[in-house]
């Protein structure tokens, strides 16, 4: 499957986003992550997908950026697309996600509501050896703290030890990576896109990025050998002009003292987001036969109140 993100309605390439990439573990194939990290800039949407299409989303976002109004003299675009395995559920190298689907979820994107779970680029993973998928969460400060808005969304497809609240659920129901044998079990990647309207920079925006990982940690996850996790986080405050008769930007930014309550929503969304791919997911049956569960939230829900969570 396929998910978009896209920053703004308008040319994403004449009119950037600020922008910044934090690598957790590096097993993984984000196309378009070095000049991100040069620049500081974003000049396309984000594109979730499988290990083996990303050379297909990124043409895709090649011809959607070059056929915008505006890019008729484009020569260069800088694709990001990010992905995960999910080849136990899904014919992997079939390569089934073409150029069309892509192109179909960039034109279907919009604001409003996201579904989560067995949806776009999450309809094939696992994690934490149930069902994963697409998750999100937001957080919006109170206004004495600036009143901004932060969200995420996260491809789940990872493993480790799940936590819920804090509470060991994957030890409870005695399945996490390493039960009894040094295997793979906790192979996986985990692709988080964090979205603010606050006014950061890419130097703030890579920190927040870095607070995004904590999330994932809070979760039980453990960016194994195996696993590739990248966040992507970017601003919609302000936009960077690709071209301008000023040599000089003149934009407001957040000081670096008042970011720390968006440090602290991103660590919040971030794990919530994870939890939410897993509780929306529902079992699914794959390639060869392979069978992955929905988390079992009954029984869950048992745990928390076991010790003491939920009432």
């Amino acid at each position: 499957g396929v998910t978009a993100i896209l920053p703004h309605d308008g040319n994403v390439f004449q009119q950037k986003v600020p922008a910044a990439i934090e690598l957790g573990n590096g097993f993984g194939k984000l196309a378009g992550y070095s000049q991100v990290s040069e620049l500081g800039n974003l000049e396309t949407p984000i594109v979730l997908t499988n290990t083996l299409n990303v050379s297909t989303a990124a043409a895709a976002l090649v011809d959607w950026t070059l056929n915008q109004n505006g890019n008729e003299n484009v020569r260069s675009v800088n694709p990001v697309v990010g992905e995960t395995n999910d080849s136990y559920l899904n014919d992997i190298r079939g390569r089934h996600v073409k150029q069309t689907h892509v192109m179909e979820a960039l034109q279907k994107a919009t604001s409003g509501i996201v579904q989560e779970g067995n949806v776009g680029a999450g309809t094939g993973t696992v994690c934490f050896g149930w069902k994963g998928g697409i998750g999100t969460s937001s957080r919006k400060l109170p206004a004495k703290l600036g009143g901004y808005t932060l969200g995420v969304l996260v491809q789940t497809n990872f493993g480790g030890v799940l936590e819920v609240a804090g509470a060991p659920v994957g030890v409870e129901l005695g399945k996490y990576s390493f039960k009894e044998t040094l295997d793979k079990s906790g192979d996986g990647s985990c692709m988080i896109v964090v979205a603010t309207d606050a006014p950061l920079d890419a130097r703030n925006l890579k920190r927040l990025a870095k607070r995004a990982l904590i999330g994932l940690g809070k979760t039980g996850g453990i960016m194994a050998n195996g696993s590739g996790d990248y966040v992507i986080a970017f601003s919609t405050a302000y936009k960077i002009a690709h071209e301008s008769t000023s040599a000089l930007e003149e934009i407001k930014l957040l000081r670096n003292d008042d970011t720390s309550p968006l440090f602290l929503a991103a660590i919040e969304a971030t794990e919530e987001a994870i939890l939410n791919s897993l509780f929306a997911a529902e079992t699914t049956k794959g390639v060869q036969g392979h069978n992955i569960e929905k988390l079992p939230i009954p029984k869950v829900l048992e745990i928390l109140k076991k010790y003491g969570k939920v009432k």
